[in-house]
């Protein structure tokens, strides 16, 4: 009845364990959804999506535990990768505004998220100077740093029919066509 939505779960903490799996750790408790989480080999940190300030943004967490947080426009950032060499971070992004705002944040409540519009943005790794890389209004997933470093690969609808085909795309991070 709300069209294709994703369940976002205040259950969801982030874990880590040794390569076997062995010695599972908690390592978040916060109130709300801690996912999306991907490792910095170069720095000893994290990124991860998480709602603990009541909204969907980015954060980054070290190994001593301490969490900042990267993004805080209102909207969904999330699926964040970093760069090979740990100084940029990818990812993508909704930040409607109006209606489309009150409707996210309606859907939010519910613990609801429409994935329809998603857009890649790419910034530094400290959150800073962030900018946004597609404008295809469709959805782009699976934002990936190619071994160059200056390109991104990722999935999109962008040319299809149908909002369910999706295609794989690589666009300069400095965004283009």
């Amino acid at each position: 009845s709300q069209g294709y939505v994703w369940p976002i779960y205040a259950s969801y903490d982030l874990w880590e364990a040794a390569p076997d799996g062995s010695g599972p750790r908690r390592i978040t408790t916060s109130e709300g959804y801690d996912a999306e989480a991907t490792w910095c080999h170069r720095g000893g940190k994290l990124v991860f999506t998480s709602m603990r300030d009541g909204d969907l943004d980015l954060y980054e967490m070290n190994e001593a535990g301490q969490v900042k947080r990267l993004t805080s426009t209102p909207g969904y950032d999330g699926g964040a990768f970093y760069s090979a060499d740990c100084s940029e971070i990818v990812y993508r992004a909704h930040h409607p505004e109006g209606a489309a705002l009150e409707e996210y944040q309606r859907l939010l409540k519910q613990g609801l998220v429409k994935p329809s519009v998603m857009e890649l943005w790419v910034m530094k790794a400290d959150g800073s100077d962030a900018r946004q890389v597609t404008r295809t209004g469709r959805a782009n997933f699976g934002p990936y740093f190619h071994p160059d470093g200056k390109r991104i690969v990722y999935s999109s609808n962008a040319h299809a029919a149908s909002g369910r085909e999706f295609d794989l795309f690589m666009i300069d991070k400095q965004g283009g066509t």
